[in-house]
C-alpha cells in the first residue's frame, strides 16, 4: 500500500486541495490481488488504490467512457501471420497504465483513511486518471493512440486496438488490450527502437517473447505455435469444485437431447450462466467442446437439473483433457 501511494505521488496523480463549494468528492478504496506467473506460481502481492467510479455523476465527473477491447480473432490472425512469415513477437506490460491518461474533468477524491494526516481535511484533486474512474480506460487508450500516431503508426479501421507501421521493407504491428501490448514485426532494430520510445513515454516492462495473453498460454515450436488454456481450464474445475469428478471420454452423452422441461428441478441460474460464459471463452483453443457449449448455452434463461448434469459431463471431459 505504501508503494502504491508513493507511485501515485511520484506520478503527480493528484494535488491536495480544499473541496470547493458545490462539488462532491468521490470515495476511494483498496483492492488487493495476488499476481500469478503463467505456470500458476505466485509472483507477488499487489495493492491498488481505486476510485469508486459508481459514485461519479455523468456530465459532471465524466463524459465519454468507450474504449475498444481485444478480439480473439485479431489475436489469432496476428499469430498466424507471425508464424507464416517467421516474424518476431514480443509482449510488453505498461506499469500503472491508467495513471498515464490525462484527466480533463475536475474530480475530487477522498484520501485513503490509513494515510490521511491528522487534522488535514484536504482532498485529492485528480490530475491523472485513476483506476476505477469511469473514463480511465478511454483516457489511457487516447494517450497511447496519440503517442503511436506521433511516431508513424496508423490505426486500422477493422479494429481500433491494432496499429501498423510500414516503411519500405519494415513492417511492425502493435496490438493493445488495456495495459497488455503485443508487438510483432520483421525488423528487430525497429522493434527495440519502439520499445525504448514506449518505455521513455510510459514506463513499460519488457516480458520478452509472447508466452501468455488474455488467459491463453502461447508456446512457439519449430512446427508453429501452440495455444493452450490449461490453467484457465483447471481454474474452472476448481471454482466449480469438480477437480475430483469422474473423468468422461466424451464432452456430451451420445444421443442426449436436451429441452425445456418445466417439471425438471430448477438450478442456480447465476452459477449456470457464469459457467457457460467461461466455457464460451474456453472455445478459443478448444473447438472440440464447441457443439456441447452451443447446446448448453440455449438454456441460460431457465436452466434445469438436466442441463446442469450435461454441463457436469462436459466438466468431466475437461478433467480428462485439461489441455
Amino acid at each position: 500500500m505504501k508503494k502504491e501511494i508513493q507511485a501515485l505521488e511520484q506520478n503527480k496523480t493528484w494535488t491536495l486541495e480544499e473541496l470547493p463549494n458545490g462539488k462532491k468528492a468521490i470515495d476511494s478504496k483498496w483492492v488487493y490481488k495476488i499476481k500469478y506467473k503463467p505456470n500458476g506460481d505466485m509472483e507477488r502481492y499487489k495493492a491498488r488504490l481505486v476510485a469508486k467510479g459508481c459514485t461519479q455523476m455523468e456530465g459532471v465527473d465524466f463524459h465519454e467512457t468507450f474504449a475498444p477491447v481485444a478480439k480473439l480473432v485479431t489475436v489469432r490472425t496476428l499469430l498466424t501471420v507471425t508464424v507464416k512469415r517467421e516474424w518476431q513477437i514480443h509482449q510488453l506490460d505498461v506499469n500503472n497504465a491508467f495513471l498515464h491518461g490525462d484527466l480533463h474533468q475536475e474530480v475530487y477524491m477522498k484520501f485513503p483513511q490509513d494515510f490521511k494526516k491528522e487534522n488535514d481535511n484536504r482532498l485529492c484533486k485528480l490530475k491523472k486518471s485513476l483506476y476505477g474512474l469511469k473514463q480511465a480506460s478511454r483516457n489511457w487508450y487516447q494517450k497511447f493512440t496519440t503517442s503511436l500516431i506521433e511516431i508513424g503508426f496508423k490505426q486500422t479501421g477493422a479494429h481500433h486496438s491494432l496499429f501498423t507501421f510500414k516503411r519500405r521493407e519494415i513492417f511492425i504491428a502493435i496490438y493493445i488490450y488495456v495495459d497488455n501490448v503485443i508487438i510483432i514485426g520483421n525488423n528487430s532494430g525497429k522493434i527495440q527502437e519502439i520499445k525504448t520510445f514506449l518505455h521513455e513515454r510510459f514506463s513499460i516492462k519488457d516480458l520478452g517473447p509472447l508466452k501468455f495473453f488474455l488467459g491463453i498460454e502461447v508456446a512457439r515450436t519449430k512446427e508453429g505455435m501452440v495455444l493452450s488454456q490449461r490453467k484457465y481450464t483447471l481454474g474452472i474445475l476448481t471454482d466449480t469444485e469438480k477437480t475430483s469428478c469422474k473423468p468422461s471420454a466424451f464432452p456430451m452423452e451420445q444421443n442426449l437431447r436436451l429441452g425445456k422441461c418445466e417439471t425438471d428441478k430448477q438450478v442456480d441460474g447465476n452459477q449456470y450462466r457464469r459457467l457457460i460464459g467461461r466455457l464460451l471463452y474456453l472455445q478459443a483453443t478448444r473447438p472440440d467442446i464447441t457443439y456441447t457449449v452451443n447446446i448448453l448455452s440455449q438454456f441460460v434463461g431457465d436452466p434445469r437439473q438436466s442441463h446442469m448434469d450435461a454441463a457436469d459431463c462436459l466438466l468431466g471431459y475437461l478433467k480428462a483433457t485439461p489441455g
